[in-house]
């Protein structure tokens, strides 16, 4: 014969049951009669709760597990710490619940935000036309009219001036025309667009404050270079 409970999946969990239930019985009708004196209430509460700091020696529990009034006791705190282990386990539960749900929302919101971020990041197209510039060299002071570039990062294609050659430029962004405070730089090679040369670089432009600089080029195989006044807006 197979005993099964309710509840029970395992027919040797069934029968360490009935025998703890048959035994129960024995104990509640007064078929065994322990000699040692009751342990103390926080003891059998401690029992009560399946404490795991008393060991399955201790004298105490087996007179608990045969005294008719420890079993009483036992029983009557039992549903208690099982209601209270439920409330644990329940606020645990929704406590992971909110936990995940913020966690969805945190996501959610960097998702949404993604894509105005990486459009934060995209350089912004500019063109500075330097073909009639008519530049000093080396620092000296400059009639053009002031270029103009926003405080970001921006990919700047210059036309280079008049029989400008070609080969590898170095553009930067300085605080004077003697090349000091660099704020942004980059290199790039120019190419031929009809009978002018171009040279387009990306400039970081972002932790410029707003203001009066100088935007120079550099060729590096003769080291001319040449400074035009920028204004940062």
């Amino acid at each position: 014969m197979t005993l099964r409970w309710p509840g029970s999946s395992h027919p040797e969990d069934d029968f360490e049951a009935w025998i703890a239930q048959r035994h129960q019985e024995r104990v509640l009708d007064g078929s065994t009669t322990p000699t040692d004196p009751c342990p103390d209430e926080p003891f059998l509460k401690g029992l009560a709760r399946k404490s795991k700091q008393i060991a399955l020696s201790d004298p105490r529990v087996h007179h608990a597990a045969n005294c008719p009034t420890c079993m009483r006791r036992l029983l009557a705190l039992r549903p208690a710490y099982e209601a209270r282990r439920r409330r644990l386990v329940l606020t645990a539960a929704v406590a992971c619940c909110c936990l995940i749900f913020a966690a969805f929302v945190v996501l959610a919101r960097r998702g949404a935000e993604t894509p105005r971020q990486i459009a934060n990041m995209a350089p912004i197209q500019q063109t500075v036309d330097l073909w009639n510039a008519g530049t000093l060299r080396n620092g000296q002071p400059s009639p053009l009219q002031s270029v103009t570039l926003p405080a970001a990062l921006v990919k700047v294609t210059i036309i280079l001036p008049h029989f400008s050659e070609s080969g590898q430029y170095d553009v930067a962004v300085t605080r004077d025309q003697a090349g000091h405070d660099l704020l942004a730089h980059g290199s790039a090679t120019a190419t031929g667009n009809g009978d002018r040369e171009e040279v387009s670089v990306n400039l970081d432009l972002r932790n410029s404050r707003p203001g009066s600089y100088f935007l120079s080029t550099t060729h590096e195989q003769n080291q001319a270079s040449y400074y035009y006044p920028l204004q940062i807006r």
